[in-house]
C-alpha cells in the first residue's frame, strides 16, 4: 500500500523522525499537534482555547492536504497539562466538531517537549472507500 507522508513543515519532524499526519490507504494519522506557529514560536501562550484552536487548524491543513476533510474525523485526543482547563480545550473543540461528533478523550500528561505547550491534539480519519 502506498503511504503518502504530510509535513507541517515543523523543524522538530526531521529530527525526531515524524510526519504531521500519515495516509495509508482510506485511513489518515494526525500526530500530536502544539501550537507551534510558523515562525517557530508558541501560539497562544497562557492560553488553552486560543492553543487547542490553533492545534486543530493545523490538523484540519494536514488532513486536507492529505486528501480528506474534518468530516473524515473518527476520532481525537485532546492533552492537557491541567485537565481542570478541558472546558477551554472543549470549547476550541466544539468550534470545529459540534456537527460531526468524533470519539473524544480528553486526558492530562505530566508535560510536552516545550512548557509553553499547553495541549496536544491528535486526530484519525478514515475517508469512504468509493
Amino acid at each position: 500500500m502506498n503511504r503518502k507522508n504530510i509535513s507541517s513543515g515543523s523543524p522538530m519532524e526531521k529530527a525526531i523522525g515524524f510526519s504531521r499526519a500519515s495516509r495509508v490507504g482510506n485511513i489518515i494519522a494526525v500526530a500530536g499537534t502544539a501550537a507551534i506557529g510558523t515562525d517557530g514560536r508558541t501560539v497562544g501562550i497562557n492560553n488553552v482555547y486560543e492553543q487547542t484552536k490553533y492545534c486543530i487548524e493545523i490538523m484540519k491543513k494536514a488532513i486536507e492536504e492529505a486528501g480528506g476533510s474534518l468530516q473524515n474525523v473518527v476520532r481525537t485526543r485532546i492533552m492537557l497539562v491541567d485537565i481542570s482547563t478541558w472546558k477551554e480545550a472543549a470549547k476550541a473543540h466544539g468550534e470545529f466538531f459540534s456537527d460531526i461528533r468524533p470519539a473524544c478523550t480528553f486526558v492530562e500528561v505530566k508535560g510536552f517537549i516545550n512548557k509553553e505547550w499547553l495541549v496536544e491534539t491528535e486526530a484519525d480519519c478514515v475517508l469512504s472507500n468509493e
